[in-house]
């Protein structure tokens, strides 16, 4: 009796350990850089796909977004 309810409650605090460690892993660190990211690249699809030049407003706007996303991707490498 003694041996299985060592087992099961060695099994919960595995189960435990386990799942706090995946939850430590997958946790998003920067979830507002990573928000800015994903709102950059919607909004550089949005301009990729203007209809109009807008006298080259648009294409500057393009090469600007461009490099804002490049600056937050780099900015991960000085996560610590």
């Amino acid at each position: 009796m003694r041996k299985s309810h060592f087992l099961t409650c060695a099994a919960i605090v595995a189960g435990f350990a386990l799942g706090f460690g995946t939850r430590a892993y997958t946790f998003e660190r920067h979830p507002e850089m990573v928000a800015a990211e994903r709102a950059l690249g919607n909004a550089l699809g949005h301009l990729e796909h203007g209809a109009h030049d807008f006298g080259g407003h648009r294409v500057k706007a393009v090469q600007l977004t461009k490099e804002a996303i490049g600056e937050v991707q780099e900015s991960y490498k000085f996560e610590k």
